[in-house]
């Protein structure tokens, strides 16, 4: 009997983003099917964000992997603004790790952050001879930090073999940065389309009324974290511009930091002239995310750079909410027939809210003739492909 392949995924941490919940997503997909075993290492196991320390076990990405039967090690460490550097490693952590690698066919390393961990071992000696792919979600690998480096540097030693991009414009992006390894995959993002799907009238007015939104409002979402690559900013200036003229609009914003508690978000609502007097939710970290989007009817986003196939449009779209989206990373080609691009100005972005509100009835059918296309079975299938290829010359060399 033929044992099931072993594949091991590194983790920076577990905390809120949507790089972790795909690879997340994917993991518990291949493990699933029975013929690959699936473990994660996480660099930490707990997570400072918002001034609030997030246990790793209490996240929704790592309660979703346990019930997939999906085994998870953490290093007794805390993920805060710094990835953890090679040297910050202590002898027992690399020994405990190159157990893990040693008993794994193939190893995934989620973005290249957790890499310092590849390259403490291979400086140390320790690090075992296993096919090594960092798995790339971002399109802009400059500001990755020291992280571009361990990868560059792990690239030409050949500790990692190979990378997977999530967009053509990150496999492009970081090979001008300089990234060369033996193979490259671009496996496009799918979603779960069970799981994000369009809700009937009754659940859209329960959802809305939850959230004191009329039935009749036009609801634009921006669903993303407080952070300048996402620019809320942006999109609060566009939010003052449509509400100018369209006093009856109500917008949502939701993701770690999208809160008036945070005083960098009101001094932006301050800056924006953004009072009472618009319906803005500001709701912050939510896990109820298929709800919010089929309460939607545009599904927003003003990213400044770093994107490269936000799951956010593709999820919105297969709720049947509209993709409206500034021009970063994949973003375009993600919504071509179904959603807009628009420059990054605040009066062009209000002027395409208005024109996908206008388009509503016509470009939620084709959003929604798009959910095969953008179904997550796909690309399951895809790394289930890309991992076999990675063991194969491994195996021709043995």
């Amino acid at each position: 009997m033929i044992r099931p392949l072993r594949v091991l995924s590194l983790y920076e941490g577990f905390f809120a983003g949507g790089a972790r919940i795909l690879h997340s997503d994917v993991i518990a997909g291949l493990a699933a099917g029975g013929a690959q075993h699936h473990r994660v290492l996480s660099l930490t196991s707990a997570a400072r964000r918002d001034a609030s320390l997030q246990l790793a076990r209490d996240d929704t990405r790592y309660r979703r992997l346990r019930r997939a039967g999906v085994r998870i090690d953490a290093l007794d460490r805390i993920a805060g603004d710094h990835p953890v550097h090679p040297e910050d490693f202590t002898r027992p952590e690399l020994e405990r790790a190159a157990h893990l690698f040693a008993d794994a066919d193939v190893v995934l390393s989620l973005k290249e952050q957790p890499l310092s961990l590849v390259v403490a071992l291979d400086r140390a000696g320790l690090l075992p001879a296993r096919p090594v792919a960092a798995c790339l979600h971002r399109s802009d690998p400059t500001h990755s930090g020291p992280a571009l480096g361990w990868l560059r540097d792990a690239g030409a030693s050949g500790a990692v073999s190979a990378t997977i991009a999530c967009a053509s414009s990150t496999s492009t992006a970081y090979a001008r940065a300089g990234v060369v390894t033996e193979q490259a995959w671009v496996i496009d993002n799918g979603i779960d389309t069970r799981r994000f799907r369009p809700g009937t009238r009754a659940e859209r007015h329960r959802i809305r009324e939850g959230l004191g939104i009329p039935e009749s409002a036009p609801v634009v979402l921006l669903a993303a974290r407080f952070d300048a690559m996402k620019d809320p900013g942006l999109f609060l200036a566009a939010v003052a511009r449509h509400a100018a003229h369209s006093p009856g609009a109500h917008y949502v914003m939701c993701g770690s930091g999208m809160t008036r508690d945070n005083p960098l978000f009101t001094a932006l609502l301050a800056e924006n002239g953004i009072d009472g007097a618009v319906a803005l939710h500001a709701l912050g970290l939510r896990e109820d995310m298929p709800q919010l989007y089929r309460a939607a009817d545009i599904v927003a986003l003003t990213s400044a750079f770093g994107e490269a196939s936000p799951l956010c449009l593709a999820e919105g779209a297969a709720s049947g909410a509209v993709p409206v989206t500034t021009d970063v990373g994949d973003a375009a080609r993600m919504v071509a027939g179904f959603g807009l691009v628009t420059p990054r100005d605040a009066a062009a972005i209000a002027a395409a809210w208005d024109d996908a509100l206008g388009r509503r009835s016509e470009l939620r059918r084709a959003a929604l003739a798009a959910r095969t296309r953008i179904d997550r079975k796909r690309m399951v299938d895809d790394y289930r492909g890309a991992i076999s290829s990675l063991l194969l010359p491994s195996v021709l060399a043995a």
